[in-house]
């Protein structure tokens, strides 16, 4: 998985990371639903939504733009993955770079890393996590605050909308829960099915890494969305995020990145869940 992409994903996770008291609401109003009672409920959905997601799979396109100290686009690159789920967890297999599909070659070494990660997901019990740069929900639970419980309307749907930021005195462990301290932003919980509509985040200071020589710079931001697909689940449909990285101090690396999710497709129920495996022909759209 792209490092983008475990960002994106640990990013994602902060939805159900959040704990705060619920506002009075207006008398012609529904309240607010009590919050640790709502997070419970996302959690649960998310739960039995990684179960129905094993029998599904879909294309995601990241294009990535590098940008120089001007903020002009120097480098273009992009990637096509299949991506799918094994055991809860969210796998990817790379089918084209820069437009072009993988020579023999790298078919077979992309192969062979895909079936090491579907060992990996296969002992890993859900809920966890497969690679210690993103986090789970049980360990965001105890670093990040929320604040401002709302109703917002997304597309017709009404979604309980919360502020968060990263509680600086938590206690951490390892690198993802670190760099998740220095996040903030709003995210939206879907009022009806429970589950995360759309998630803004920044980095609000510096992340250093590599005893300092390294950091993500503050600026850093993403966005991410999805949304119920032919009334049958929630799935990922976007998500872009603008990135700035210093080394030695000094502004080494600036990029946006776009990640566009579809070709939604469902196994045939018979099928067993492999990377090469042949989804059933339905399509679902968003």
């Amino acid at each position: 998985m792209s490092p983008i992409r475990l960002l994106i994903a640990g990013l994602l996770i902060c939805a159900s990371v959040l704990a705060c008291c619920a506002q009075n609401a207006p008398a012609n109003e529904a309240a607010i639903p009590d919050v640790p009672t709502l997070i419970g409920q996302v959690k649960e959905h998310q739960r039995k939504l990684d179960q129905t997601r094993e029998n599904y799979t879909y294309r995601e396109v990241v294009v990535t733009h590098e940008l120089d100290k001007n903020g002009n686009v120097k480098k273009t690159e992009s990637e096509e993955n299949n991506v799918f789920y094994v055991n809860s967890h969210e796998l990817d297999r790379k089918v084209k770079k820069n437009g072009k599909d993988l020579s023999a070659d790298d078919q077979k070494k992309e192969q062979d890393r895909v079936m090491k990660e579907i060992e990996k997901a296969q002992k890993t019990p859900p809920g966890t996590s497969t690679d210690k740069n993103t986090v789970t929900i049980t360990q965001l639970l105890a670093i990040m605050k929320i604040y401002k419980p709302r109703r917002e309307v997304i597309d017709g749907r009404s979604t309980i909308a919360f502020d968060f930021v990263g509680d600086p005195h938590a206690k951490t462990h390892g690198m993802a829960e670190d760099a998740s301290k220095k996040l903030e932003g709003t995210l939206w919980i879907d009022e009806k099915d429970r589950q995360v509509r759309r998630m803004i985040a920044r980095f609000d200071d510096n992340f250093h890494l590599g005893f300092g020589l390294f950091s993500v710079g503050k600026g850093s931001n993403f966005t991410f969305n999805q949304k119920f697909v032919n009334n049958e689940l929630w799935l990922p449909t976007d998500a872009q995020g603008h990135l700035i990285a210093h080394a030695m101090g000094f502004i080494g690396y600036r990029a946006d990145i776009s990640v566009t999710d579809d070709q939604y497709q469902r196994f045939h129920t018979e099928a067993q869940q492999q990377p090469t495996g042949k989804p059933a022909a339905q399509s679902l759209q968003p």
